[in-house]
């Protein structure tokens, strides 16, 4: 199913072409509209017109998040405040915020990129979709939104928060398709456990969730818990909001809107470009947007390019899951550790429930990391020994995994905090 097979299935080398020709209006449109983007060129003796070819773009210096903090509020625009009719912006909790902003052309070409994401992940024009990403300056419910609603499904606006009326709004409304975070998804399986309400009762077939990391144990939890078929959707505010790839039924990677953005994976130490398969960090470059131009944005993102066929007949590269990020990236006694990998230890031993967090402290001059883990009520009610096999079996497994010693602490049923966005991972206590 196809929202725009002519984009979809083009095949490689007009995929390519069509890029090349947007890309270079692209770096004209930032040379000559974002003083910061000209200086950077200059700097380096580089011009719009010295773009030969696609390999060319590798010579351009990266954009980062610290790019976007120093030209706040709109330091990075390439149009006029005038014609940007709408701006989002992040939280702003480590430092200034970064504002993103869209002209008209960009918010419709946003909601054709979220049909076709929809698409994707099966969503119909029959379908009910409530949508509990947070609306407002995040990007997240409105780009579902729009995307929805050029689809022409029926979208309930619910966004974050008050799990319970999420739970009753989505047996007496009839949903079909839930999106938010996975652990907010988690969150509203275990309400619905806690309300007795069957999994007959419900109509939901997919979930689309996304704006964190999750490991592929979590969707088979998420799946099982809520009887659906859960599909991983990637973007970042700075390349678009929602919809920059998305799994198909297939899940086997996640596919790259081609079209309208490029994909590289680089060493996130060296800055160098890694060939498809090999793990690093996302950089995306923008192709058609008006307002924010990002030229070799770092993501932060922890993936790899997939350049095998996919079933599905769709021709664009895809990207692995995100395994983890640069910046929420554990490094404990000089071994880089991600909380994936930790997740997925935690949901392969099973008898535990899918909420932990780590806590890393310094104990004289060594770090040591401690995983909070809850137990199953039925567990949590069992003797000591029992639980202690347990905690000593997890520790096992997360130690051959990560290779270093950790702490497992079993906790009470629903004592470690709830999210209804991204869920809190790490609470690190070393002053460092």
């Amino acid at each position: 199913m196809y929202w725009n097979p002519k984009y979809e299935c083009m095949p490689r080398e007009e995929i390519k072409q069509l890029q090349l020709e947007r890309l270079r209006l692209t770096l004209e449109r930032a040379y000559y509209n974002v003083p910061h983007y000209r200086r950077i060129m200059q700097e380096i003796g580089f011009e719009p017109e010295d773009l030969k070819s696609l390999d060319d773009l590798r010579h351009l210096p990266f954009t980062s998040k610290k790019d976007l903090r120093e030209n706040y509020p709109y330091g990075m625009f390439a149009v006029p405040l005038s014609e940007v009719v709408r701006i989002h912006s992040s939280s702003g909790t480590t430092g200034r915020p970064t504002v993103v902003g869209y002209t008209k052309h960009d918010i419709n070409v946003w909601s054709e990129i979220m049909a076709r994401t929809l698409t994707t992940a099966g969503v119909q024009k029959s379908d009910v979709i409530q949508n509990a990403y947070g609306y407002g300056l995040f990007t997240g419910g409105l780009g579902i939104h729009y995307g929805a609603e050029k689809i022409g499904a029926t979208i309930i606006p619910v966004s974050g928060g008050n799990t319970k009326r999420q739970v009753m709004i989505m047996k007496d409304y009839g949903t079909t398709v839930l999106t938010c975070t996975p652990s907010c998804s988690l969150h509203i399986a275990e309400t619905i456990e806690e309300m007795e309400i069957l999994k007959d009762e419900l109509k939901l077939k997919i979930g689309i969730f996304g704006a964190e990391p999750w490991s592929e144990n979590m969707r088979r939890e998420i799946e099982e818990r809520l009887n659906i078929s859960a599909i991983d959707i990637y973007g970042l505010s700075e390349i678009i909001g929602p919809g920059v790839a998305i799994e198909c039924p297939y899940k086997n990677g996640l596919h790259v809107h081609e079209d309208h953005f490029i994909v590289e994976v680089i060493d996130p130490k060296t800055g160098e470009v890694l060939p498809p398969g090999e793990r690093g960090e996302l950089v995306f470059t923008s192709l058609t947007k008006e307002a924010l131009p990002m030229i070799r944005y770092r993501t932060g993102d922890i993936s790899r390019i997939i350049e095998e066929p996919c079933p599905c007949g769709r021709t664009s590269v895809k990207i692995g899951r995100i395994e983890g990020r640069t910046d929420d990236m554990i490094i404990i006694r000089g071994v880089n550790v991600f909380p994936s990998q930790i997740e997925h230890v935690l949901l392969e031993v099973g008898q535990t429930e899918p909420h932990y967090q780590l806590v890393i402290d310094r104990v004289g001059y060594l770090d040591v990391l401690e995983v909070q883990v809850e137990v199953s009520e039925k567990m949590f009610s069992d003797d000591v020994r029992s639980l202690e096999m347990l905690s000593k079996k997890i520790q096992n497994e997360i130690e051959s995994t990560l290779g270093i010693s950790v702490k497992v602490k079993l906790v009470e049923p629903k004592t470690i905090e709830r999210s209804e966005g991204k869920a809190k991972r790490i609470i690190d206590k070393r002053n460092i």
